[in-house]
């Protein structure tokens, strides 16, 4: 599974607009909809926080593993 798939899984897992992720990590919601397109993959800083914002790993956030 691509990271652009992950983070649509988790945002419908946690009935979230991409707005509301958005803002919990601090970009512009335009920012965020790249990742959700596949447009752009978030940095690491990006990464780390859309992991914490949705409670599991960036190995899993990244696809390396499903073990959240």
């Amino acid at each position: 599974m691509k990271v652009k798939e992950r983070l649509r899984a988790l945002r419908a897992e946690r009935r979230e607009t991409q707005k509301q992720v958005a803002e919990a990590i601090g970009i512009k919601e335009r920012h965020y909809q790249f990742f959700e397109h596949g447009k752009h993959l978030p940095s690491l800083e990006n990464a780390w926080k859309l992991a914490d914002h949705f409670n599991v790993t960036v190995d899993y956030l990244i696809g390396r593993t499903d073990d959240r």
